[in-house]
C-alpha cells in the first residue's frame, strides 16, 4: 500500500483514482500529475516502483498544498471572513448557505433538520 502525503492509496485502484482519496487532488489534477510523470493511466497502484511513488510524492509535495495545509487555509480564510464581520463570514457564523441560494425552502444540508411549523395552542373545548 503506497502511502502518499499522509494517505494510504488503495493498491487494487488505478493510479489516477488512488490519487483522487488525498484532499485537494481531483480527477484534474490526478491527470496532470500522471502526465508530468509519464505515467501510464492504466496503470493500477500496485504496479507501481518505488521510484514512481518517489516521484508522484515529490511532485505534490512540490507544486500543490493538500490535506492538512489545504485544510489549514480554509479554515483560516473562514475564520478571516468571520472575523472581518463580511456578509459572506456572517452567514458562515449563522450556519446558513453563503454563496447566494435560496434559503426559503431547501438549504436543510446547511441548516440541518427541521424544526417544523409552530402549531397554535390547542384550546380546551368549550363548555356550552
Amino acid at each position: 500500500m503506497a502511502r502518499i502525503a499522509g494517505v494510504n492509496i488503495p493498491t487494487a485502484k488505478r493510479v489516477v483514482v488512488g490519487l483522487q482519496y488525498i484532499h485537494g487532488i481531483g480527477e484534474k489534477r490526478a491527470h496532470d500529475i500522471m502526465k508530468a510523470l509519464n505515467i501510464p493511466l492504466g496503470r493500477r497502484v500496485s504496479q507501481l516502483t518505488d521510484q514512481e511513488v518517489l516521484q508522484i510524492r515529490e511532485t505534490i509535495d512540490r507544486d500543490y498544498v493538500v490535506e492538512g495545509d489545504l485544510r489549514r487555509d480554509v479554515s483560516m480564510n473562514i475564520k478571516r471572513l468571520m472575523d472581518l464581520g463580511s456578509y459572506r463570514g456572517l452567514r458562515h457564523r449563522r450556519n446558513l448557505p453563503v454563496h447566494g441560494q435560496r434559503t426559503h425552502t431547501n438549504a436543510r444540508t446547511r441548516k440541518g433538520k427541521s424544526k417544523g411549523a409552530i402549531a397554535g395552542k390547542k384550546q380546551a373545548p368549550s363548555k356550552g
